[in-house]
C-alpha cells in the first residue's frame, strides 16, 4: 500500500486502478502536467497581484470553489485533467491575493518565499534521488500524523476564531510561534518526499495515464501549502 501525508494522495489507489493500457503514468507526464499546474497558478496569482484592490475580493470565492475543486478530484481522479488545471486556476487566485497583502506589510517577502519553495524542492527532491530520505513505512506514518494533527490544530483555531479567541502564542512571533511555524514548514517539506514516492510508484506500476494529473495535483497542494507556512514564517521573522 503506498501512503502519503497529503490526503490528495493516500491509500492504494494504484492497487486498485493499475491496469493494462497503451497509455500508462510517466514520471515524465507527471512532471510536464505538474509544470502546467504551475503556469496556470502563476498566471492567475500575476493577474490578481497586477490590481490587488480591485480583484482582491475574488479571493474568497475562489478559496471556496478550490477546496471543493480539490474534493472532486480526490473523489473522482479520472476527472483530474480538468478538476487540476481548475484548481490551480483557484489556487492562484487565492495565492495571488494573499502575497499581495504580505507583499504590502513586509516588501519582499513573497520572492523570499518563492525562492525557498522551490529551493526545498529541489534540495528534497536530490536527498530522495540520491537514497538519502528514504519513505519507508514508518516514515510514510509519522508524516501522515503529524500532518493531521497540524490540521487538527488549524480546525480547532480557526473554529475558536469564531468566537473570537484562538490558540495562544502559536500565531504570534514569539519564540513559540516561530518554531511552531518552522515545524509546520518541515512537515509540509517532508510531505513533497512522500508525493515523490507516489509519483515514482504509480509509474513503476504502470497506472493510467489520468493518474499523470492527479499526481501533479498532489504535488501542487502540497506546494502550496509549503508557500503558505513560508510566508507566515518569514512575516513572523520579520515582525521580531
Amino acid at each position: 500500500m503506498f501512503r502519503s501525508g497529503n490526503p490528495a494522495l493516500m491509500g492504494d489507489i494504484f492497487g486498485r486502478d493499475a491496469a493494462v493500457s497503451e497509455r500508462v503514468m510517466t514520471i515524465q507526464g507527471t512532471v510536464n502536467k505538474t509544470l502546467v499546474l504551475l503556469l496556470i497558478a502563476t498566471v492567475t496569482a500575476s493577474w490578481v497581484w497586477a490590481e490587488p484592490i480591485t480583484r482582491g475580493g475574488l479571493v474568497l470565492p475562489a478559496a471556496i470553489l478550490g477546496f471543493i475543486t480539490a474534493l472532486v478530484t480526490v473523489y473522482n481522479k479520472k476527472a483530474a485533467h480538468i478538476s487540476a488545471p481548475l484548481y490551480a486556476l483557484f489556487e492562484g487566485v487565492v495565492l495571488g491575493g494573499i502575497s499581495a497583502i504580505f507583499e504590502a506589510k513586509y516588501p519582499g517577502i513573497v520572492i523570499q518565499a518563492v525562492a525557498l519553495t522551490f529551493g526545498t524542492l529541489f534540495c528534497l527532491l536530490m536527498a530522495y534521488k540520491s537514497g538519502a530520505i528514504k519513505p519507508t513505512e514508518n516514515f510514510k506514518l509519522g508524516v501522515f500524523a503529524a500532518t493531521g494533527a497540524v490540521a487538527l490544530i488549524y480546525i480547532v483555531s480557526m473554529i475558536m476564531g469564531f468566537f473570537g479567541a484562538s490558540i495562544p502564542m502559536i500565531h504570534d512571533s514569539g519564540p513559540v510561534g516561530i518554531g511552531f511555524s518552522l515545524i509546520v514548514v518541515a512537515i509540509a517539506a517532508l510531505n513533497l518526499v512522500l508525493d515523490f514516492d507516489f509519483i515514482e510508484k504509480g509509474a513503476e506500476k504502470r497506472a493510467p495515464q489520468y493518474m499523470e494529473w492527479y499526481g501533479a495535483f498532489g504535488l501542487m497542494v502540497t506546494l502550496v501549502w509549503l508557500y503558505l507556512e513560508l510566508l507566515r514564517l518569514l512575516a513572523k521573522t520579520r515582525n521580531r
